[in-house]
């Protein structure tokens, strides 16, 4: 049965910390409270008022009368068979479901978390946006699955990629809460060096973050070197096409002194040619920024494929050649539905036939 969360009662989890400072005094309550309990619920991932020791037993009644916590749900988990990754699937309130993963590395673990239910931009190798936009996640629903995955995992949160289900600036002020939420002191205290958003390219809400000025590392699923291939793989393009594209991450790189990622799905026979490697260095010439090349996770309702190791190995060369930063992303979870959108996929599939 999945958590009730009261829709008239805020969820604690989805306010900053000045929201959650004005709600506290609301109650008549002096204000250094709402950072204890800010500490209680982001730190410590306590779902209960009731364990909230540090406050007065008066208070503690009175939030559980006034607002509510939400909690991770684990519905699925499933691990490679390199135990290097671990896919959740988090069941949320209303009953829909969201995935995240837990990447294992040298440096640290990272924290794969989604932004929405499904997507609207339908990008060709992603199974996300097979079934649409259902809903935005709040705040809270983001924060959960990392203090799902570290509660789960008994292993702490190093990193958050923000690449999961959804396009997170589609859903900007959550996104942007959640942040704000995870770097502080009071929550998780995960830098903002250590944390990678992920975007089709959506260009007015680009400019919007780089004028944030927030050192996160923004990663742009270009994925093809021209306009025609990318309107395929990539149907944001058509709205927002190359040369407005790449505008925006200059005016980032600029505004922020980042540098910026290009995440390039690797496809067999579609983007994977010398031509598009050549293609794909002079787009990016003279540009603070890294390529990563990704041999595409198989999907079988948009029959991607990915090449053979020596073709990947290849386009890499190419680019390289051409003075551009490039590296191949390790392959994890492809045994364990981890790409975008597979494991809800599979779900839906399955109850389906039932």
């Amino acid at each position: 049965m999945m958590q009730n969360i009261n829709k008239f009662k805020p969820n604690l989890k989805d306010l900053t910390l000045s929201e959650l400072i004005f709600f506290i005094t609301g109650l008549g309550v002096e204000n250094y409270r709402a950072r204890q309990v800010a500490d209680w619920i982001f730190k410590k991932g306590s779902v209960s008022f009731h364990d909230m020791t540090s406050l007065p037993l008066d208070l503690r009644e009175r939030l559980n009368e006034a607002a509510c916590i939400s909690r991770p749900k684990i519905m699925i988990r499933r691990i490679s068979k390199r135990k290097d990754t671990v896919k959740y699937l988090f069941g949320l309130h209303d009953g829909q479901a969201v995935e995240s993963v837990l990447m294992k590395h040298d440096y640290g673990n990272s924290a794969c978390v989604s932004t929405q239910v499904g997507c609207r931009f339908a990008c060709c190798l992603c199974a996300s946006g097979l079934t649409g936009l259902v809903r935005n996640l709040t705040p809270g629903e983001i924060y959960d699955q990392v203090l799902g995955i570290q509660q789960d995992s008994g292993k702490r949160v190093s990193h958050v990629v923000i690449m999961g289900s959804g396009e997170p600036l589609d859903n900007f002020n959550a996104t942007l809460t959640f942040i704000k939420n995870i770097t502080a002191p009071y929550g998780l205290n995960i830098g903002c060096r250590h944390i990678t958003l992920s975007t089709c390219g959506l260009v007015p809400e680009m400019i919007r973050l780089a004028e944030e000025k927030l050192p996160l590392t923004l990663a742009v699923s270009l994925h093809a070197p021209n306009d025609p291939l990318r309107d395929l793989l990539v149907p944001v393009n058509k709205k927002h096409p190359l040369k407005e594209l790449m505008p925006a991450c200059q005016y980032y790189i600029k505004e922020t002194g980042r540098r910026i990622t290009f995440e390039y799905a690797l496809l067999s026979g579609v983007n994977d040619g010398s031509e598009h490697a050549l293609e794909l260095g002079r787009l990016l010439s003279g540009m603070l920024c890294h390529v990563n090349l990704i041999p595409a996770n198989p999907v079988a309702e948009r029959g991607v494929k990915a090449p053979s190791r020596q073709q990947v190995e290849l386009f890499r060369d190419v680019v390289e050649k051409q003075g551009i930063a490039v590296t191949i992303r390790r392959e994890l979870g492809t045994d364990i539905d981890a790409a975008c959108g597979q494991l809800r996929r599979s779900l839906i599939n399955r109850e389906n036939k039932i």
